[in-house]
């Protein structure tokens, strides 16, 4: 990973970032947290420059979550559930990010960059849903600048460590997802019941 990543960054330099996000936003089989912690290694180590790597991670980010949208919102449902599958993106995962957006969209394009798996459907769930461009994108793009900062930050942090963030990742991913549905879920009912009528 490492020795692939280096490679694309000296023939691409920044663009390659830009590259990489995109289409692991999109929904290809990249391991986006693990390269954005290696971008912050290779700040650390001074290959990189802080500023615009987070840039251009952010602007890779927010270019592949807006062209999942303009997709969703071009040919819709339809073209999910038929190339979801070659992509990972199955039935089951489409269904449950439906109704988890109809209850906490907002959240969920905030913060659904840090849930494997959700944050490639979120774009997808929002244009299908008619989801208002500004809405989405006010959400969705300050999600992309904490995602790419709280990542790149630990690759800098760690330094020569970083390849523990995967490692942990790997294993305690699945607890991480749990505790951001609870809270989620807490903040939908807390919304709820002071929005309901007395």
């Amino acid at each position: 990973m490492a020795h692939h990543v280096q490679s694309l960054i000296e023939h691409y330099g920044y663009f390659g970032i830009i590259l990489i996000l995109v289409g692991g936003i999109v929904g290809l089989p990249l391991p986006d947290e693990i390269f954005l912690t290696y971008v912050g290694y290779s700040v650390y180590k001074e290959t990189l420059a802080h500023i615009p790597a987070l840039i251009s991670a952010i602007v890779g980010a927010a270019g592949g979550i807006t062209l999942s949208y303009y997709i969703g919102y071009r040919f819709g449902l339809p073209l999910l559930q038929k190339y979801g599958p070659k992509i990972h993106i199955t039935e089951q995962k489409i269904d449950f990010t439906r109704k988890l957006f109809a209850k906490i969209g907002p959240g969920l394009l905030l913060i659904g960059y840090f849930i494997p798996g959700v944050r490639h459907l979120t774009a997808y769930i929002a244009a299908i849903n008619n989801y208002p461009y500004k809405k989405f994108a006010f959400f969705a793009y300050t999600g992309a600048t904490i995602w790419t900062f709280t990542f790149i930050t630990l690759g800098k942090v760690l330094g020569e460590k970083w390849h523990y963030v995967g490692l942990y990742l790997s294993r305690y991913s699945i607890y991480l997802i749990v505790l951001f549905l609870i809270l989620m879920l807490i903040v939908y009912f807390i919304f709820k019941k002071r929005n309901s009528p007395k």
